[in-house]
């Protein structure tokens, strides 16, 4: 994979469930901190567009989980761009835990955002904004690289 934006969470009790295990709904709520934090770095004039009439409707969100995560695991969400059309913006999210030097990939995200504009009462597609356009391209998808150590590679013994 391409490089990443890269969002680092420490995962807090009141994100878990009874089990103790992180309730599902946080994995998506992290992808939106994700995207918010990105814009808030790399494209703060974005963020005076949305303050006038600009809106990111997320049209399509998704998580898959691959193991579970407890209160204080150190999260780095990783966000890199999937496609981007004239006026729609796929992204990647992979979930890694990093303990001691390891990172081991705990969850794939993906999300579809469409740029739109207009009052409430009569929005429209809306083409995405030079400036995020610019923020976004270094984050491309390109080759596969090394991937982060999933768990059920352990247990094979990959």
């Amino acid at each position: 994979m391409g490089p990443y934006y890269e969002f680092r969470h420490l995962v807090g009790f009141e994100e878990t469930n009874l089990v103790g295990n992180v309730y599902y709904v946080n994995y998506l709520r992290w992808q939106g901190r994700c995207r918010e934090m990105f814009l808030h770095q790399h494209a703060p004039e974005v963020l005076d567009e949305i303050r006038d009439d600009l809106k990111l409707f997320t049209l399509k969100c998704e998580c898959e989980f691959l193991a579970e995560i407890t209160a204080f695991d150190e999260l780095s969400i990783r966000m890199r761009l999937e496609d981007l059309t004239q006026t729609q913006i796929g992204f990647a999210f992979d979930y890694v835990r990093l303990r001691d030097g390891i990172e081991d990939l705990v969850a794939r995200g993906r999300q579809r955002v469409a740029c739109m504009r207009g009052p409430n009462t009569d929005t429209r597609p809306a083409k995405v904004p030079a400036a995020l356009r610019k923020a976004l391209e270094p984050y491309g998808m390109a080759a596969p690289a090394p991937r982060p150590r999933v768990l059920a590679d352990v247990a094979k013994g990959d």
